[in-house]
């Protein structure tokens, strides 16, 4: 009997987890899910549990082995993709972690890191990329140690281990603490030009050098599978950060192209190529990243994001209980025009355009006795397709390209709703693949397999990618400039809510 060769794949996101596995024809089987909590048990603390995830991992893992298996797939090679910057403190010796997942979303720290921002913004925009900021996980691990008691007791055992991949480390067999480019890179203390640590910055952060996970590549043999845990013994090949392995999954390979991930947030982002962009000051909220680094290369992308969209629209239907689900508010969006000045801001834990601003919050406006709830619905998916726009917009003048059109993936990205008001607002054609809201599965497969496991090159492998639909921009221009002018006006009526004296810092929480 013929085995078809494939590679098993997790994306491990923030709202869930999953696994599946990839052949040579770039399809998704055997796919498996889990959702995972979020707790916020104070105003900006953002925490998963790391032992839960980790063991949902393992769930989702279990069944997809046994549903390929059991049609005759070989799992050749394993892959992972997962949440960014989102840190975890463990025992090496137990396994268990020793603090809940500072969450990607937190910013605890910010008050503490705004006093450092005046001495280390140009130097960290200049290496890393990107400024102080409101989060930290070395910050947040330098806490920790001097905090918790556990945490404390298991570095002086030298027992403790820190942000490499949480999932990595469990399932390798080399049990090395490591961490990727694409991980890293969002911590805030990589030098992204020379794949180091900035190690003065870390030492202002009194985060200990002893603790620093070993600098690997995105793609490479991190040893194999445990036997005890999966049942398999099979090369893990690469473990990248979900949103640039989406970008590989999405085709999004070279210089100019640009997608939008659709999850608990939206993340746009406009690859610049080998070339480290010159990033200022002057673009604060876009952050320059690692897209991925293969074989001694790195290759760059300038990213911006909503923090909170996938997670808004959540929010209005479980805690609100305006609509059923996420799929009612597309439908709902479908027959309804809104008047320009019904304005949603997606804002539940911040802005980031067209300023950094923890403290703004989210807010719908311009409602009236008129305002029909189809109208409402219509006016949540603007609000994401507006904060999308400014994002691209934001990306194109940080990284000196304009962008053609769109790629998007994600689970939102299955809204046509959505993705026609997107082509609308942002004047550009917004194009979908097949089982787009795969793309970071696929991604990581072919990252994983392009060395010549499944196929001789990424473009190889993105060469099985289908366009599923096309949607381009049929609003007038007049009329998408008069719109986006009030949007504007409304976020800046925000920003200036926010900074306002006597504005209580302690408003600040989560979706």
């Amino acid at each position: 009997m013929h085995h078809e060769a494939v590679i098993l794949c997790i994306d491990e996101g923030t709202s869930g987890t999953r696994a599946a596995v990839v052949g040579r024809d770039g399809q998704v089987s055997a796919q498996d899910y889990l959702p995972l909590e979020i707790h916020c048990p104070r105003p900006g603390v953002v925490e998963q549990d790391a032992d839960l995830l980790l063991e949902r991992t393992l769930d989702v893992c279990r069944r997809a082995i046994a549903r390929a298996q059991g049609s005759g797939q070989q799992i050749v090679a394993l892959a992972i993709a997962n949440q960014r910057c989102s840190a975890v403190l463990w025992d090496t010796a137990t396994g268990r972690s020793l603090a809940p997942i500072m969450v990607w979303q937190d910013s605890r720290h910010r008050d503490e890191l705004a006093l450092l921002a005046g001495d280390w913004d140009a130097r960290l925009i200049r290496h890393a990329g990107r400024p102080v900021g409101v989060r930290s996980p070395y910050l947040w691990a330098a806490h920790k140690l001097r905090e918790c008691p556990a945490v404390a007791q298991a570095w002086q055992q030298r027992r403790l281990a820190w942000p490499s991949s949480w999932l990595l480390w469990h399932l390798s067999d080399a049990r090395a603490v490591v961490t990727t480019p694409t991980n890293v890179t969002s911590g805030n203390a990589y030098a992204l030009g020379d794949h180091r640590y900035l190690q003065d910055w870390l030492d202002a952060l009194e985060f200990p050098a002893e603790l620093l996970p070993r600098l690997c590549e995105d793609v490479q043999d991190f040893g194999r599978t445990r036997t005890e845990l999966l049942g398999l013994a099979v090369p893990i090949l690469a473990c990248a950060g979900d949103q640039h392995a989406a970008a590989v999954g999405l085709g999004c390979l070279e210089r100019g192209q640009a997608l939008c991930v659709h999850g608990t947030g939206s993340f746009v982002d406009v690859l610049t190529g080998t070339k480290l962009p010159a990033h200022d000051a002057a673009h604060e909220s876009s952050l320059t990243m690692t897209a991925r680094r293969m074989d001694g290369v790195s290759r760059y992308a300038i990213e911006t994001y909503v923090p909170t969209t996938g997670s808004a629209l959540n929010w209005v239907c479980e805690k609100l209980q305006w609509f059923d689900n996420p799929q009612q508010i597309s439908a709902l969006a479908r027959e309804a025009e809104t008047p320009a000045d019904l304005v949603f801001i997606p804002a539940l834990t911040g802005l980031r355009l067209p300023a950094m601003e923890p403290g703004a919050r989210a807010s719908i406006s311009g409602v009236s006795m008129a305002t029909s709830r189809p109208q409402l619905a219509r006016s949540i998916l603007e609000g994401i397709a507006h904060s999308v726009a400014s994002c691209v917009q934001a990306d194109e003048a940080a990284a000196g390209t304009e962008v053609g059109e769109l790629l998007v993936g994600g689970g939102l990205s299955g809204s046509d709703a959505l993705l026609q008001i997107q082509a609308d607002l942002g004047g550009l054609p917004v194009r979908r693949l097949a089982d787009t809201d795969k793309a970071s599965l696929r991604g990581i497969a072919f990252m994983a397999g392009s060395a010549g496991l499944l196929w001789d090159g990424l473009e190889q492998a993105c060469a099985t990618l289908r366009t599923e639909a096309v949607f381009t921009p049929r609003m007038a221009a007049d009329e998408r400039g008069e719109r986006r002018r009030i949007w504007r006006a409304r976020v800046g009526d925000e920003l200036a809510r926010a900074r306002a004296p006597g504005r209580s810092a302690a408003l600040e929480g989560c979706a």
